[in-house]
């Protein structure tokens, strides 16, 4: 397992704000169920780093399996929009603490692991 990076969480959209969130980050394609925008004091909604909704279908289907689901969509991540979102949240992870909020039931079986394992610190880095 790769070290994480001190300045990157994860937590439920639907849990209050904290505030050592630091920058809130919404890493949902679509908005949360049940969830006024007003109360989710979101900072940043890159939809670029969302799995797509094919993915999303795929893996929440039956034939859906984790870790076929996370090859995927760390291919996904290398697109030109994805690749770009994504160093601009290792930037702002270098140097401030970034929340990456989620309607997701467990984030452990989720896209946001694999944009933990991303925004993990680089060996030389």
């Amino acid at each position: 397992m790769p070290p994480s990076n001190p300045h990157v969480h994860v937590r439920r959209i639907y849990e209050p704000p904290s505030p050592d969130d630091g920058v809130r980050v919404l890493v949902d394609r679509l908005w949360p169920r049940g969830l006024a925008k007003t109360d989710a004091h979101i900072d940043e909604w890159p939809k670029a780093l969302t799995p797509s909704t094919e993915l999303r279908r795929w893996y929440h289907g039956p034939e859906g399996e984790y870790a076929e689901f996370c090859r995927r969509y760390e291919a996904e991540l290398a697109a030109p929009d994805a690749a770009a979102a994504l160093d601009r949240l290792r930037e702002m992870a270098a140097g401030e603490t970034v929340t990456l909020l989620t309607a997701a039931k467990d984030p452990s079986v989720s896209h946001t692991s694999v944009l933990e394992r991303e925004l993990a610190p680089r060996a030389g880095e």
